[in-house]
């Protein structure tokens, strides 16, 4: 059904041949218009049931087959594929000069081109050319990765067309995350992502919305109603978006690491993951309180650069401790820095270490421990943490990791600073930390016993 819309507000397209032709299509809503002003050339829209990607994908397709360019429309299977073909063929009736229910293609009067494709097949539309594609249930695509790689994106070379992936959640680990994810990372200035909740939509009652939640579980309200990625096996780590604070870091850090209006230094810890190929490098810079105030991350430098940048880093917080990863090559990094003057600790990665650090980092987030203000590469951070999985090795063993083709370096780098923070934690002149030793003083008197700093 598509959305309801508001029968003041329509777009007008108009064909100027021998007479003129008008075309009414429902006006986006303003979070549609908000996506469609801030789009780039791949765009991902993560939504709520009834949000209106409907609306949006008609909406992208339509204006560039005006212009006579060729466009498609993919879905998921024929079943999916049988209401958004109708929906194209009764909007655009007005400006068919031929249509083809079969092979389900349209010819425009004005010499654009609509094609629509199942994707029951990973071959569908190869061989064509397109100035724009929607991708609609993208999550809902079997085989994505082969559909859009082997597929789909070729089809954009010839005209450096643009897509649209449209589609409610399933799982953190599916294909459709990845591109969510893509969206969010500053590195890939091509791609763009948005969530887009249920809510968003004006035309939807808030109190249907809220009769819902109250008949759903939590997950399936999340996933189904406010476009959020959720794990129905158990993730890793929770309460992820508890963590997310809004606006920039609140600490006003000066030469002297003060925050105005505190009395003792305000001390930070920086954890460092060291790219290797297509990796990333990740500094996070943490502060004793929890707050996370920075996460620097870049791929492509030599490491003299990476080395300036640490430097950069530890001129301006002062850290108690810079906790880095000594495998590979960062054994090498490390030895380097040392002869250079900075204080380094060490830390080898095993599969034992790992999952000490990511469950640490784990309890993190169940604790409420964690703060995560408006920085740079924080939406990447949350989708590596949503993504990050656990599986049972043959040995059964659990091995930590980012999903097949994901990343998980701002997760390392994260749980070495949250480590990192720890072994800083008994040193510090924070008042908490200072309260917390006296604290611990007064049950070693009383004969108490345990470590509040562990």
């Amino acid at each position: 059904m598509p959305q309801r819309s508001n029968p003041k507000a329509e777009s007008r397209f108009k064909l100027r041949m021998s007479r003129t032709i008008e075309l009414k299509l429902p006006a986006p809503h303003s979070g549609q218009q908000t996506v469609i002003q801030a789009a780039k050339r791949f765009n991902v829209v993560c939504c709520g049931r009834r949000w209106g990607k409907t609306v949006l994908g008609l909406d992208r397709l339509i204006q560039p087959a005006l212009r006579g360019l060729p466009v498609a429309w993919f879905s998921p299977s024929y079943k999916y594929l049988a209401d958004a073909w109708r929906e194209l063929t009764d909007v655009l009736r007005p400006v068919t000069a031929d249509a083809n229910k079969q092979e389900r293609h349209i010819d425009l009067i004005g010499g654009g081109s609509v094609e629509a494709w199942s994707l029951d097949s990973p071959d569908a539309g190869r061989g064509r050319k397109y100035k724009c594609v929607v991708i609609d249930e993208a999550a809902m695509v079997s085989d994505l990765e082969t559909a859009w790689q082997q597929s789909i994106r070729p089809t954009l070379t010839d005209l450096q067309g643009d897509a649209w992936f449209l589609s409610t959640p399933k799982g953190i680990n599916s294909y459709f995350a990845q591109l969510f994810n893509r969206g969010k990372d500053p590195e890939q200035l091509d791609w763009a992502s948005w969530q887009a909740p249920t809510a968003g939509n004006p035309f939807i009652p808030p109190d249907e919305i809220e009769a819902a939640r109250r008949d759903m579980s939590d997950l399936a309200f999340a996933q189904e109603y406010e476009g959020r990625f959720v794990s129905w096996e158990g993730a890793i780590f929770r309460r992820i978006v508890n963590a997310l604070l809004p606006g920039p870091p609140l600490h006003g850090y000066t030469g002297a690491n003060r925050h105005p209006g505190w009395r003792a230094p305000y001390e930070f810890v920086i954890g460092v993951d060291w790219g290797r190929t297509n990796d990333f490098t990740v500094f996070t810079v943490a502060c004793l309180d929890g707050t996370i105030c920075e996460i620097d991350r870049f791929r492509g430098l030599e490491y003299s650069l990476q080395r300036a940048r640490l430097f950069g880093l530890r001129q301006r917080y002062q850290p108690s401790v810079i906790l880095a990863e000594a495998n590979a090559i960062g054994g090498p990094v490390i030895e380097q820095l040392r002869r250079e003057g900075m204080t380094v600790r060490s830390f080898t990665t095993t599969n034992a270490t790992k999952a000490e650090i990511i469950d640490a980092l784990a309890l993190a987030f169940e604790k409420d421990e964690i703060r995560i203000p408006e920085i740079l590469n924080r939406d990447v951070l949350v989708g590596e943490l949503q993504a990050y999985e656990a599986k049972t090795l043959p040995s059964g063993l659990i091995r930590y990791s980012a999903p097949d083709a994901g990343h998980d370096d701002t997760v390392m780098s994260l749980a070495l600073a949250w480590r990192a923070r720890k072994i800083a934690s008994p040193f510090s002149t924070d008042p908490a930390s200072i309260a917390a030793r006296q604290e611990f003083g007064k049950r070693l008197l009383l004969g108490g016993f345990g470590n509040p700093w562990q």
